[in-house]
């Protein structure tokens, strides 16, 4: 059930958690998870009595949670936690992105036992280019209890807790543990997944633990989509574009799109599924191990140390590449024949896009909580995540013939070390006195991928064996023609003058011009001051200063505070400053392409803010986030009811966004496109003729984001069992707080701000008789609106509103459970697209925080010893 009421918080830095910890490892499960450790320090206090709120999970809330990604987990249990699919989307398609009261991950602190969580290797490329944590990499078996604090908190625990700050909390078993085997399918036939998993306990010298827990996970990929078909090319004859189509197209594609034997090639197009462009859930495999150890050392210190190794793949496709697209053309070989993609590829061809994540981390320390004594913790951690890519089914077009079918584009890597100093010290009962110090070294490294995934290829010039002179035939031209070839220099459109796009299609590799290693370490001061005023007044202070390498220092501020009205009901409010520094892969992070606007090769993409190329067309240095936030609440009981609303607004300045991309070219006729050529050879920027456009990330513009949270929770004991029912609401609003037309299109502000639905709310009732248990959960999520251009004011569809179901029934044996059940049991699925805004087959909107793929089922069974 949902740890509230009478549940302590316990107020300590991460330290004392560690040193906590130790005490509870011979304890049961149940009891550990009532004790929290986020977001006030001190003395004990309720949920109730916190000035800040603070949602406390159980294992158990998240054992009644089928799925096993964390990231599921946190956004069943969370109305304001967003959380998308999107089947293509680059990295995004295996570290997805999310969102927290409306902000990106980046901007929540996570922490694991209290210590700061190391970010994924993505960074996410355009839009706000989140670089966050990966709680996909937290396995489910090993959490003990889970608390998330619904506020700013940077002042406490440092750069990135502008939202709020999720708190993961191992399993400190010292004996017993559990197995368990999960198995499900969508009621489409399709994702089937499978989990084992487990934890075993050890007692470690006397009064010593460790708690070692793991779980394999394995699903199929999911098709929720119809027949590519689009107006430039369809292979749907009942596809709505198709008329158009056949009444517009290009007749060279018409032919083929038409014609039998093609249509029954384009089975192979794709690795998966029935149709030539998947919509769906990728095919997945992850394995998570992670240990939790403590111990004492001496009667007034304690050893611990935890940490993990996750190694997962996952894979996805591209868009499906047809005939004559600019990727599949006809090419002239050196021996004047013609080379056609499509004898490697008869039906055109889809990319598939792996993705390899692998994330560790080692976290140890040395705590000594000794009552009436300075408390004190001294630890390290080191962290790492990184993923290496492989792209499939595609080619290097500019090679022809030559070119591999599988490449290997690049590797990404984030890696963090942190030394840390915490002292807590009581002067007295009602007032403690805290602060430390810590110094983080942080480096991403681009690595560079193999050399024909970036390949200029002979292909990337128009005419590359010198066969044509204007209309004429060279030599080297009429030597094939004598030979047989069919090559005629005056038609314009021979496959002599084509020319085909550069690098692994799809993913260009990272070349060694724009691999790099960008690293920064940074230096943090904090005091906080806690204090009992009176019996009825509670109020929290606290400060904290950071230096950075690559942007300088932040100072910012916490004040909160909890008012008891009387014995059942309480006021609460905090205002809080914070920041978000760019992360050292924001800052130096490059993804760039190779096109051909005018048969010429350059480069366009995403270039570093603090480079030469970024800062002769106007980039400026990046600098940090900044924030503002305020919160009033009321805590209270009313019979055995429990309730907290809480109403929020937060304000972030510079708000991190990528800038509309700077056309460059060296045509003097190309307006501004020619101004920024001419700027960047002034600047000495070498190959500035070899650029085609450019973008950076950029302070851009401020948000605001405002809402109201409300959880109520209500044990109900009869001689039926006893039940458990919680309601949590969640409303939020996001808002451009300054103009963000420089930087994003009509379209983009307006999904930005309205196209994740507003309000959402969970129902769930956990009952219990004898050893039968039933879990209902219902959740409803509020409209959401799209807009599908720029252009036309009219192209806005609003998807309505939908309701959730999930149920499940365990039976609760002698050392076993049973269980069985399903999610969203209804078989609901959101509003089909109206305004012709998704293409290619896709039929609802996969970026939606909705799920798409429809009702499932599942099977559990969890051996105790």
């Amino acid at each position: 059930m949902r740890s509230t009421g009478s549940k302590f918080l316990a107020l300590s830095l991460a330290v004392p958690a560690a040193a906590l910890s130790l005490s509870l490892g011979a304890q049961e499960a149940g009891e550990i998870e009532e004790v929290v450790i986020t977001g006030v320090r001190g003395k004990p206090r309720t949920v109730q009595d916190s000035p800040v709120p603070v949602d406390v999970f159980s294992s158990e809330d998240l054992e009644n949670v089928e799925f096993t990604d964390m990231n599921d987990i946190v956004r069943t249990l969370v109305p304001t936690y967003n959380l998308s699919r999107e089947p293509i989307s680059d990295g995004a398609s295996f570290i997805r992105p999310a969102t927290l009261r409306g902000l990106p991950t980046d901007k929540t602190l996570v922490l694991v036992n209290g210590k700061r969580r190391h970010r994924a290797a993505l960074v996410r490329i355009g839009g706000s280019g989140v670089q966050g944590p990966d709680l996909a990499t937290i396995p489910a078996a090993a959490i003990g209890g889970l608390e998330i604090l619904r506020d700013g908190a940077a002042a406490l625990y440092g750069s990135d807790a502008i939202a709020g700050v999720m708190n993961f909390q191992l399993k400190t078993n010292d004996s017993g543990g559990s197995l368990f085997v999960t198995s499900g399918e969508y009621y489409e036939g399709d994702g089937s997944n499978t989990t084992i998993g487990g934890n075993i306990g050890f007692s470690l010298g006397d009064g010593g633990f460790l708690s070692i827990s793991g779980e394999h996970y394995t699903a199929d990929a999911t098709y929720r989509g119809n027949q590519y078909c689009g107006s430039w090319f369809c292979l749907d004859p009942d596809g709505a574009a198709y008329d158009s189509f056949i009444a517009g197209g290009l007749p060279e594609r018409i032919a083929y799109a038409t014609d039998p034997d093609f249509l029954a090639a384009t089975a192979s197009a794709s690795l998966e599924g029935d149709v030539v462009q998947p919509w769906g859930n990728p095919n997945a495999e992850r394995t998570s191990i992670f240990f939790n150890a403590g111990m004492p050392v001496s009667e007034t210190v304690d050893f611990y140390a935890f940490g993990n190794y996750t190694e997962s793949e996952s894979d996805g496709s591209f868009f499906y590449r047809y005939p004559y697209n600019g990727t599949i053309e006809e090419l002239r070989e050196p021996d004047g024949s013609i080379y056609f993609p499509l004898e490697k590829y008869p039906g055109g061809f889809t990319p598939r896009f792996f993705g390899e994540v692998e994330d560790m981390s080692l976290v140890a320390g040395l705590t000594s909580s000794a009552e009436g004594a300075l408390g004190w913790d001294v630890s390290v951690r080191t962290g790492e995540s990184s993923i290496d890519y492989t792209l499939a089914n595609t080619i290097n077009p500019s090679m022809g013939p030559e070119s591999p079918t599988s490449f290997k584009p690049g590797t990404l890597t984030n890696t963090e070390t942190q030394f840390q100093v915490d002292l807590s010290y009581a002067l007295s009962d009602t007032l403690t006195i805290l602060g430390g110090a810590s110094y983080l070294d942080e480096e991403y490294d681009i690595g560079e991928g193999e050399a024909d995934s970036y390949r200029v290829g002979p292909y990337s010039a128009s005419d590359p064996w010198g066969f044509c002179s204007g209309d004429s035939a060279t030599a080297a031209g009429q030597a094939v023609i004598d030979a047989g070839s069919t090559l005629d220099c005056s038609d314009s459109d021979d496959p002599v003058y084509r020319a085909v796009g550069v690098g692994s299609n799809g993913f260009p590799g990272y070349s060694p011009a724009f691999s790099d290693v960008y690293s920064r370490d940074s230096f943090a001061v904090y005091a906080e001051v806690n204090a009992d005023v009176g019996d009825s007044l509670f109020v929290q202070g606290a400060v904290r200063y950071e230096d950075y390498s690559d942007f300088g220092s932040e100072t910012i501020f916490k004040l909160a505070g909890n008012y008891s009205i009387n014995d059942s009901m309480s006021l609460r409010a905090s205002y809080n400053t914070g920041f978000r520094a760019p992360t050292p892969g924001q800052q130096g992070t490059t993804n760039v392409s190779t096109r051909l606007p005018n048969g010429f090769p350059v480069a366009v993409g995403l270039f570093p803010a603090s480079g030469i190329v970024a800062q002769t067309l106007g980039a400026t240095d990046l600098k940090p986030e900044t924030s503002s936030g305020f919160s009033i609440g009321v805590t209270g009981s009313v019979g055995s009811a429990d309730f907290t609303i809480d109403y929020y607004t937060i304000d972030v300045d510079d708000y991190f966004n990528a800038v509309s991309t700077r056309d460059v070219s060296s045509d003097p006729t190309a307006g501004d496109a020619y101004s920024n050529f001419l700027a960047l050879d002034a600047a000495g920027v070498a190959g500035a003729n070899t650029i085609g456009g450019v973008n950076w990330f950029t302070n851009a513009y401020d948000v605001g984001v405002s809402g109201v949270d409300a959880v109520v929770t209500l044990p109900i004991d009869s001689d039926l069992g006893t039940t458990d029912i919680t309601l949590t609401y969640g409303y939020n609003k996001f808002e451009f707080n300054s103009s963000p037309d420089g930087f994003l299109n009509a379209e983009a502000q307006h999904d930005i701000a309205n196209f994740d639905p507003n309000t959402r709310f969970i129902l769930q009732a956990n009952h219990r008789i004898d050893n039968i248990g039933v879990n209902l959960r219902g959740s409803y999520w509020g409209e959401g609106s799209n807009r599908a251009s720029s252009s036309d004011d009219s192209a806005i569809q609003t998807f309505g509103s939908i309701f959730m179901t999930d149920l499940s029934l365990s039976y609760f044996g002698d050392g076993y459970t049973i269980s069985a059940g399903g999610m969203n049991i209804f078989d609901e699925y959101p509003d089909k697209d109206s305004i012709s805004d998704y293409c290619c087959g896709r039929i609802y909107p996969s970026a939606s925080g909705i799920s798409w793929q429809g009702g499932r089922w599942y099977v559990k069974a969890e051996y105790l010893f």
